[in-house]
């Protein structure tokens, strides 16, 4: 196998700052101990693009970014540092971009419909008398064609063709159609235009979760992988590329299928694949990958963090200041109702009219009606647990994949039992027990890839933003409603990830994070002292004014994540507060949303955030409570950051998170840092060992620190039964978790505040072998007898590292 990283430091590649400025941060990091660049998708994407997962051509790297020249140049600046190359994929879609003409693939699937060369790249629909639906009409058809608005330009396309423009949108004409009247026009294409608020009830077409304008490709279709990964693997074999990351593969018909192929064209490349696991949840052991891009290792760390007496007090504060007491279950069962029968209402329909073909072609399965199959499949898609089943067409289910279905239909059917006959026949047809046929094949595959956007688009981007008593705990691939983990579950989990999975990544800051980790840091202090907390937060909204919707409704759910959101990103300005506010009550779609905002809400939400902001007692304040979360924050920052660097998997470090990261969600986690500001830190370490109440440059100091060592460390990117916890004991033992890993103790602290309280370390003990050992991060020397003193050991540093002194 290609060589494999130690660790990733990921840039967003942008217009703003193309291939030719990221080379220079290289020497930055490559003294960091950085051993791979990881990049954000660089193919051909729309104009402008900030993130690069709309792709408009595969074939080349996007000239806003540099192009291939500078991509060879950045290869060359990087091989000349001993680094290599890591790049981010996007397999499962490409955009629609306007004009759409920039996507010559999607051009000519418009243009010439299923007789295109191309029409098997995208997942569609081709049935008679319905072409592609493009819901990119600000009015109705009727009021578009009535206001002329949609226009025929004769000669303005490619080679002087016809060409049909609304606004900026220009389309194809279909040959021998351009002479017609423009409604019988419009009729005769091989596309529908229509009103955008059809999108979430008629698509026919797979998209990204409910963005109409990032239509599925079907790389499991002959030729469209060799098409579409051309590039990539030609970059591989002349040794440009050197790992990468694959976006979303559970939206793909055969991920495991793909993987293969990836590693066949990649010639076994090291490969993570975005994907979130749930409790109980592994990965597939036949995929060909080195693992996750790390969601799963982010939750285990952070959750070291947050205190679980905390969970009774909170949850009850959230509840009373929402005015709603259900549970997150509750809450997230009827988020993915809502989202099912809303945002995602095509892709149910979809998926239940293949249901019924199949039945109406089996006059033994005629009785199940389309209207039975629809209210079935919602309930089925409410109740599953994990972002995808994996059945593979033609192979019998695993066991994994039947006892989630079987249990899943058992929920199922108890809430809908009048259709429990329809849920039994789903769910059969999802485990492939009817038998085959092209349409029974087709289910089997389209079932799973709609349950990925179902728990996504249900949980992730609406439930946690409607259930959420610590904000920290609602981020991606977390759960809300647990309250940290155990000691014996979290070694479990790191001892299994080094047998199993041990080359990995972990990532506690991605680009998807709605809080970056030292936010949910800072906010995991609040755990500690939620009493306080909420008399805290009730003070202060007395002094400013309970949040109400203009109509004068309490909003204590929008309330709750701004106190929480203002101290954990504290300092944070109105303009910052407010996007994410409003981004995150659209995603809740209680008051606002995306597709239907109500600007009066967004405003008086706005007129809050400046409301606050200017009231310098409440400021003052606010400012307090941050300093009292101090020794805390500390200690979150510093133990997640140790835990990521060492525990088995390779660490990936989010842009500008080798210091204190305060960053928001999208897009206020993809703005640039001041790497300015990062050089100045670096000096300030290169003078000595810094204190930790000196943050910026403790983090950074660490980091450094773990990223070198593990450089010189390869035997730790082995599978290895060697992870062992290192038990501690006395009347603080609670709050030191550590293990030892190929000689290394590792020991992190926690809940700072609470132990401060109830008197410190006092006569805690950790059992590190006998012998001399030396901190690292101090460089101080450290006797065992077989007991170290926990507080002889964190008297200067809430981590510590030590390594055995050789005599």
């Amino acid at each position: 196998m290609t060589a494999v990283p130690t660790s990733t430091y990921r840039v967003q590649v942008t217009p703003d700052r193309p291939l030719g400025a990221v080379v220079t941060l290289l020497d930055h990091l490559a003294a960091l101990g950085v051993s791979h660049l990881f990049v954000s998708p660089l193919l051909t994407s729309t104009p402008g693009s900030t993130h690069g997962y709309d792709v408009i051509d595969h074939h080349s790297i996007d000239a806003e970014l540099g192009g291939i020249d500078a991509l060879r140049e950045l290869h060359s600046e990087l091989a000349a540092r001993g680094m290599g190359l890591v790049l981010d994929i996007v397999p499962n879609h490409m955009a629609i971009p306007v004009p759409e003409s920039l996507n010559q693939t999607l051009w000519s699937v418009l243009k010439d419909g299923p007789d295109s060369p191309r029409a098997t790249w995208i997942d569609v629909d081709w049935k008679a008398a319905r072409p592609l639906l493009l819901p990119v009409l600000g009015e109705r058809i009727d009021q578009a064609l009535d206001s002329g608005s949609i226009v025929l330009d004769r000669d303005g396309g490619p080679d002087s063709t016809a060409v049909l423009r609304y606004y900026d949108h220009v389309f194809p004409v279909r040959a021998g159609t351009d002479d017609l009247p423009l409604a019988e026009l419009l009729d005769a294409q091989h596309y529908r235009l229509a009103y955008w608020g059809l999108a979430d009830e008629e698509l026919n077409y797979r998209r990204f979760f409910d963005v109409d304008t990032l239509v599925g490709i079907r790389v499991e279709a002959p030729g469209v992988f060799e098409e579409t990964h051309e590039l990539i693997a030609s970059l591989v074999r002349e040794g440009v590329v050197d790992g990468i990351r694959v976006d979303h593969p559970d939206g793909l018909a055969d991920p495991r299928g793909y993987l293969s192929d990836l590693a066949r064209a990649t010639d076994d490349l090291w490969v993570v694949v975005e994907k979130i696991l749930e409790p109980g949840e592994s990965l597939p052991d036949d995929w060909r990958c080195a693992g996750t891009t790390g969601y799963d290792a982010a939750v285990r760390i952070d959750s070291v963090f947050v205190d679980p007496a905390a969970q009774v007090v909170l949850t009850q504060a959230f509840a009373e200041a929402v005015g709603d007491d259900r549970s997150f279950d509750e809450v997230a069962e009827q988020s993915r109702r809502d989202v099912l029968t809303g945002l995602l209402a095509a892709e149910v329909d979809r998926l239940a009219g293949l249901a019924h073909e199949i039945c109406q072609a089996d006059v033994r399965l005629r009785d199940h009606s389309r209207r039975g199959l629809t209210l079935a499949l919602v309930e089925l898609l409410v109740a599953i647990p994990v972002y995808r089943v994996y059945v593979h067409v033609g192979e019998e289910p695993d066991a994994h994949a039947v006892e989630v279905l079987t249990a899943v239909a058992e929920v199922s059917a108890a809430r809908l039992p009048e259709r429990a006959h329809d849920v039994a026949l789903l769910r059969d047809l999802a485990l492939g027990r009817h038998g085959r046929s092209a349409l029974k094949d087709q289910f089997v595959r389209r079932f799973q890839q709609t349950c990925g956007p179902a728990v996504a688009k249900g949980v992730e981007d609406t439930a946690c933003f409607r259930w959420f008593p610590l904000v920290s705990l609602a981020d991606v691939g977390m759960s809300p409603d647990t309250f940290g983990i155990g000691d014996e579950e979290f070694h479990a989990w790191a001892l299994d990830r080094s047998r199993r999975r041990p080359q990995a990544m972990t990532g506690t800051s991605t680009h998807d994070s709605k809080r970056s980790e030292d936010v949910r840091a800072r906010l995991a202090v609040l755990s500690e002292i939620p009493g306080e907390w909420v008399t805290t937060v009730r003070a202060w909204s007395a002094a400013v004014g309970s949040l109400h919707s203009p109509d004068g409704a309490a909003d204590g759910r929008t309330e709750w994540l701004f106190w929480q959101t203002l101290v954990g990103a504290w300092p944070i300005d109105a303009d910052r507060l407010g996007e994410h506010l409003v981004k995150a009550t659209r995603e809740a779609k209680i008051h606002t949303s995306w597709t239907s905002p109500d600007e009066d809400y967004e405003k008086h939400l706005l007129a809050f955030v400046d409301r606050v902001l200017a009231d310098e007692a409440v400021m003052a304040s606010v400012g307090q409570v941050v300093e009292r979360l101090s020794p805390g924050f500390i200690t979150n920052v510093l133990g997640q950051r140790a835990l990521s660097l060492f525990l088995p998997g390779i660490p990936d470090i989010y842009q500008g998170g080798e210091v204190v990261d305060l960053q928001l969600t999208d897009p206020d986690n993809r703005r640039a840092p001041d790497y300015a500001i990062v050089a100045d830190i670096a000096a300030r370490v290169a003078t000595g060992t810094p204190a930790p109440v000196d943050l910026d440059a403790a983090k950074l100091h660490l980091t450094g620190l773990g990223l070198r060592m593990r450089a010189e460390r390869p035997d730790w990117l082995e599978p290895s039964e060697d992870y062992q916890p290192v038990p501690a004991s006395g009347l603080a033992a609670e709050h030191v978790v550590a293990f030892s890993r190929g000689g290394v103790v590792v020991s992190v602290t926690r809940w700072a505040l609470r132990r401060t309280a109830s008197g410190g370390f006092r006569d805690t003990v950790l059992e590190v072998p006998a012998g001399r050992w030396r901190e690292v991060i101090t460089g101080r020397l450290v006797e065992s007898s077989g007991s170290v003193s926990a507080e002889d050991l964190h008297t200067a540093w809430p981590v510590a590292v030590l390594v055995r002194e050789t005599p």
